[in-house]
């Protein structure tokens, strides 16, 4: 039998973990499997992963900045895709068309709930930031039946838009009550940039996780102002990541990998 060809398309590409991380997941089910990276061009995405699937491709993972384009070119929608407005993951069908999914929220969920080993139900979690990054996790947050779910953003507008779509509480930055809040994640990409959400020291009073959604080298600016400010425990996005992948795997081969020995490999790598 052929060994299946997996593939994750972005652009750009070259710095992804993910060849690694379905090759660790591969060899805790047994089996081979090819992984490669795809640099696609910025204006023909559709046209390489139509050429991808029809020369046999077993599955596919999407990052930036190709989400909203493999949600357009999905053929049918998961109910996580449809609610995030993105697509990270495409599964072909038997009759040739390609679903679209979105791990990221669960991703999220699982990497805080079982790495972290912090619960969701019944806290009060702050999402900062409104852009595709925060979309994609809302759904999966409030399924873990929170006692409220709180967005900000740096435009207000953008948060309300997001609350308004989910049901949710949109609050001013200036206007957010500390302490108050048991779970901060910080969806925003200011951590890439070195950057913080404009957000009081005091937000993290009884913060007993805060989450930076970026992950690097070491802990994340957001991560180290968190920490200074009272916040009992700090993680980075690094196990969300091979969460995700965990989750498109299983969606692909019908096997969940076990995330833990990845996520201690990779930042052992660092």
């Amino acid at each position: 039998m052929p060994v299946p060809t997996y593939a994750v398309f972005g652009n750009p590409v070259a710095h992804s973990k993910s060849p690694q991380i379905h090759r660790q997941f591969a060899q805790q089910e047994g089996c081979r499997i090819e992984y490669a990276k795809k640099t696609a061009p910025l204006d023909g995405f559709a046209a390489e992963v139509r050429a991808f699937f029809a020369a046999g491709g077993a599955g596919a993972n999407v990052t930036v900045p190709f989400k909203t384009e493999a949600f357009d070119l999905a053929d049918e929608l998961s109910e996580r895709a449809q609610a995030a407005g993105a697509v990270n993951t495409l599964i072909p069908l038997a009759d040739g068309r390609l679903r679209g999914d979105n791990t990221d929220g669960i991703g999220l969920v699982r990497d805080i709930t079982q790495e972290c080993a912090v619960s969701l139900n019944g806290k009060h979690i702050l999402l900062l930031g409104a852009g595709g990054a925060a979309r994609g996790v809302v759904l999966p947050l409030l399924a873990e039946k929170p006692a409220s779910l709180t967005i900000a953003n740096r435009t207000h507008d953008k948060a309300q838009a997001l609350a308004g779509r989910f049901g949710i509480t949109a609050c001013p930055l200036p206007e957010l009550p500390a302490p108050h809040f048991d779970i901060i994640i910080n969806a925003t990409s200011g951590s890439l940039s070195g950057s913080l959400p404009d957000v009081s020291p005091a937000l993290f009073g009884r913060c007993a996780l805060a989450y930076d959604m970026a992950y690097g080298n070491g802990a994340t600016p957001f991560m180290q102002f968190a920490a200074a400010n009272g916040a009992r425990r700090t993680a980075d996005g690094l196990g969300m990541l091979v969460a995700q992948a965990a989750y498109a795997y299983q969606l692909w081969r019908g096997f969940l990998p076990d995330t833990a020995p990845v996520i201690r490999r990779l930042r052992e790598a660092v």
